[in-house]
């Protein structure tokens, strides 16, 4: 048996990027393995898109080494063994969702028939139809048939469910599911963190084309910590922001919701504030608190 180890579906090492005099990536390391969804994070402009880019052979890294399976991403080899959907895309309007998918599939040596791709992407009832006579949604979805139309080993997924309705989207989630359950390695980027929290196996966080964090998302939920606050009270929400340990505040359906670092703290301030406060719940703050909190200016420049 060779004890040769497989070469990752997908990897960035040290890459860096120049927007003209913007530094885009610097020294960005990324590693995808089979089986594996790896949600892509960060605010406008953090990178991700270039990250992509780079490794679809799109770009090419002024410094740093972009791989899929070990190989440059222009090589064929390589990217036949690649599906692709991103923000957005121009296809022809005339032809129908059938004869989109069939020749999408034809660059690929054992495509999905085009009934099989669409079933997996919810768009069966739409084969007939003109691609253009559809909504945004629709047309969204048919994208993502095409990118599944390949049978791909590694699967890129750039803002794939904006514009889709949650039906929709439950759809797109249970096929990345059943693709990853395959074998197929899954690069996610999304500004839905929730997606990424229902998805990911793994998480990587970047800013300005450095990585601010990696993990699984307890891991990075784990490095800010935090708990979620909600009550119904009459405290003053501007009052409480003011509070030590209280990050944010917002009021919601008549209820004061906050993210505090330290939760028995601030739930004891709260009681003693307002004793007549009712519905007083704490949770764990999810994935979306800890973006926000690794991606303030203090916090990046301190990574």
């Amino acid at each position: 048996m060779s004890s040769e180890i497989p070469a990752s579906a997908a990897r960035l090492h040290a890459a860096r990027f120049l927007h003209g005099a913007v530094c885009a990536l610097d020294g960005l390391d990324l590693e995808l393995q089979a089986g594996e969804v790896l949600a892509l994070l960060g605010p406008n402009g953090a990178g991700k898109s270039t990250a992509v880019d780079l490794l679809l052979g799109l770009k090419t890294p002024a410094a740093g080494k972009a791989r899929l399976f070990g190989m440059d991403p222009c090589i064929p080899a390589a990217r036949l063994q690649v599906g692709v959907m991103l923000q957005s895309a121009v296809l022809p309007e005339r032809l129908t969702v059938r004869e989109l998918i069939d020749w999408a599939g034809c660059h690929y040596p054992q495509p999905m028939a085009a009934q099989e791709a669409a079933a997996l992407a919810g768009v069966e009832d739409l084969l007939a139809r003109r691609y253009g006579r559809l909504s945004g949604g629709q047309q969204r979805r048919v994208q993502f048939a095409i990118a599944l139309c390949g049978r791909p080993r590694l699967l890129f997924l750039d803002e794939p469910t904006t514009g889709l309705d949650i039906g929709a989207r439950s759809q797109v989630w249970a096929a990345v599911r059943a693709m990853a359950a395959q074998g197929c390695a899954v690069l996610l980027t999304t500004h839905y963190l929730e997606e990424a929290e229902a998805l990911a196996d793994r998480v990587v966080v970047i800013d300005r084309g450095q990585v601010l964090a990696k993990g699984t998302i307890a891991q990075v939920r784990a490095l800010v910590g935090g708990r979620r606050i909600r009550c119904i009270t009459t405290l003053d929400p501007e009052t409480v922001a003011g509070w030590p340990q209280v990050r944010e505040v917002r009021v919601r359906k008549g209820r004061l919701e906050l993210v505090a670092a330290a939760a028995e703290a601030v739930v004891r301030r709260l009681l003693e504030a307002d004793p007549a406060l009712e519905d007083l719940e704490v949770t764990r703050a999810g994935l979306a608190e800890a973006f926000v909190e690794l991606t303030r200016p203090s916090v990046r420049e301190a990574a």
